[in-house]
């Protein structure tokens, strides 16, 4: 795969996604080596590669997980099926039903407990093992909506494919020792979560049920961020794209104080991920304040001589 053969489809991405122009550089220096290294790795497997991204909010991980769908179906001719977890949320009715059984914070989608993993489970071993007589479909979320799409707007992905990449703020995760539980991080867990029988909910969901959806990766990705904070302003940011892309008439869209609130639902897995995933993940891209990769670390960088 050469750089040149991937340039053109990359710079239309950036423009579809407003991306800087200095991306261009990021992407030939650190996200091609990863592209090509990754071409690599498939040429030992006699199945699709399966690839974990994992990022808060804010730090490109949808980017990123575009980006190498772009230049591998541009420079290698592979089928690449790129989905999120997000796609995975409960329906709204499911996370009502959660809200009423188990704890009012579980309607908010989002924490481990509000996905289907057995549907992300299923999916990806349909694409694994699909025939190329028929399609899969790719559930999809609508956001405006805040519920799954219906059935016959799912995405439909032709098969077989030659890597699946999943992304998500929490992909990979690993559940939090009990002990870590019994303090509150913010005022949301202070003030709705007194008693810490959300935060212990979610925790036991993710220790229980989300291990064989992130067993299946064969690498897994970090794009970590330097701090919380740059993760609520990052988040900020986004939101203010939003409003200004839909002139401050789209639905769903939230004031600065509704992104504070929205973050701290996330807050402590994102603390703990930041502290405990950069130690295991195969490959992480530390980024600084200013949203540049600052350095890489794990055991892929070797293979991609970075």
């Amino acid at each position: 795969m050469r750089w040149d053969d991937v340039v053109p489809a990359v710079q239309q991405l950036m423009v579809e996604q407003q991306l800087p122009a200095d991306f261009l550089n990021v992407c030939k220096t650190s996200y091609f080596p990863l592209a090509r290294y990754l071409l690599t790795k498939k040429q030992a497997l006699a199945r699709p590669l399966i690839i974990g991204i994992n990022g808060a909010q804010g730090t490109g991980k949808s980017t990123l997980a575009a980006l190498l769908q772009c230049m591998l179906e541009r420079g290698a001719h592979w089928r690449c099926a790129n989905l999120s977890i997000d796609d995975l949320y409960l329906t709204r009715a499911q996370r009502n039903q959660l809200g009423l059984s188990v704890h009012p914070l579980l309607k908010t989608r989002g924490v481990p407990g509000t996905h289907d993993v057995q549907l992300g489970v299923s999916l990806i071993n349909d694409l694994l093992h699909a025939q190329t007589s028929r399609a899969v479909a790719l559930p999809r979320f609508d956001k405006a909506r805040d519920d799954r799409k219906p059935v016959e707007e799912w995405s439909q992905q032709a098969v077989p494919v030659d890597i699946i990449i999943l992304e998500g703020w929490c992909v990979g995760a690993v559940a939090q020792p009990a002990s870590q539980l019994a303090t509150p991080v913010n005022d949301l867990e202070a003030t709705e979560d007194c008693e810490g029988q959300w935060r212990r909910y979610v925790n036991l969901q993710l220790a229980e049920h989300y291990q064989p959806l992130f067993d299946q990766f064969d690498f897994l990705i970090m794009l970590k961020a330097p701090s919380m904070e740059a993760v609520e302003e990052w988040r900020w940011l986004q939101e203010q794209k939003l409003i200004a892309k839909s002139h401050g008439t789209g639905q769903g869209l939230m004031t600065q104080a509704q992104v504070k609130r929205f973050i701290q639902h996330y807050e402590r897995l994102t603390r703990y991920i930041l502290e405990e995933m950069p130690g295991r993940a195969d490959l992480v891209f530390h980024l600084n304040d200013n949203h540049h990769i600052e350095k890489a670390t794990g055991s892929l960088t070797t293979g991609m001589r970075l």
